[in-house]
């Protein structure tokens, strides 16, 4: 709330002059008695009682056009966003050693897809201004969303995932990058990036990891890999599915990105945090205040008593001495 005009309010520094113009130089007929002893004992009415109220109501109707002299307003902010949004596609591994449950929060053993979507979900609530899209694979890929600003059916659509949608025997991982990078073909965001996450290496696919990380790279697309787990894969026949650690890095440093290892769920945390902080977006927030005139009802109230003042003045109240 502000006042337009607040110099105005200097005006009530006039009230009480014209309050004592108003009722004590106004000559007013007297009786003369000897002794007005006997007219004090006489009972009051409530005129009488009421008389003082009549200043009071002039003093405030004053105050009430002073104040809208004053031209009240209440600031209403509003603010425009400018931001250079980055377009960023999730990748993720939906092969069967996925469901290995190597990873822990509290104690409790969880699989490396469960750990995996729990952070992503916390990395998509960081970034409500970027378009984030997302696409699963095994041995082929498959488009979960494209890009967007509904993070929340994002969330719902990864919710949904699990090992045994896709083909999970094989990693095809070139197929997967490419499929990425066609879903980034068309942008025109300042940055565009992917997220490859895996835990283990390309072994299916007619692309080869390496030739789609050129692809990428031609079309200023950066690919940050991230390999997720310990490396040994449960079962009945325990088997090793290690990460193809060379490869992840080469994909990275062919596009400018970084190559991360995460085995634990605090580990995988800080990485998602780390490209978060990398590929930052730029905002910028223009800031405006129109205002709402709020003399209405100063205007209302200050009328509305001097009117009842005057009223009440022409009345036997304001007759009274």
């Amino acid at each position: 709330m502000r006042l337009a005009y607040p110099y105005f309010l200097l005006l009530l520094l006039l009230i009480p002059v014209l309050l004592w113009l108003r009722y004590f130089m106004v000559n007013k007929r007297s009786m003369q008695f000897s002794n007005s002893a006997v007219l004090k004992k006489l009972p009051k009415s409530w005129r009488v009682w009421m008389q003082p109220i009549l200043p009071i109501f002039y003093t405030l109707g004053l105050a009430g056009l002073i104040v809208a002299l004053a031209r009240p307003q209440k600031g209403l902010e509003d603010s425009r966003v400018r931001t250079d949004a980055v377009d960023i596609i999730l990748l993720l591994d939906l092969s069967g050693s996925m469901d290995t449950p190597d990873f822990q929060k509290l104690g409790i053993k969880m699989s490396r897809l469960d750990a995996t979507k729990e952070v992503v979900e916390r990395f998509l609530e960081n970034r409500p201004n970027d378009r984030i899209g997302m696409v699963a694979f095994a041995s082929l890929p498959y488009a979960i969303a494209p890009l967007t600003l509904d993070h929340g059916w994002l969330v719902q659509r990864m919710e949904g995932l699990h090992t045994g949608m896709l083909d999970g025997n094989r990693t095809a991982i070139g197929d997967g990058i490419a499929s990425a990078v066609n879903r980034l073909r068309d942008s025109e965001a300042k940055s565009k990036v992917i997220i490859l996450l895996t835990d283990g290496a390309n072994n299916f696919g007619t692309l080869s990891p390496e030739n789609a990380a050129s692809a990428a790279e031609a079309l200023g697309i950066k690919i940050y890999t991230v390999g997720a787990g310990g490396g040994m894969r449960t079962g009945f026949f325990p088997q090793r599915h290690e990460v193809d650690e060379e490869s992840l890095q080469k994909i990275a440093q062919t596009t400018g990105a970084k190559f991360y290892r995460a085995k634990d769920l605090e580990t995988l945390k800080d990485v998602y945090d780390e490209i978060d902080k990398l590929e930052k977006t730029e905002i910028e927030i223009e800031r405006f205040t129109r205002f709402e005139e709020k003399a209405f009802w100063p205007i209302i109230f200050g009328i509305g008593l001097l009117s009842l003042e005057q009223f009440l003045s022409l009345t036997r109240m304001g007759r009274l001495p």
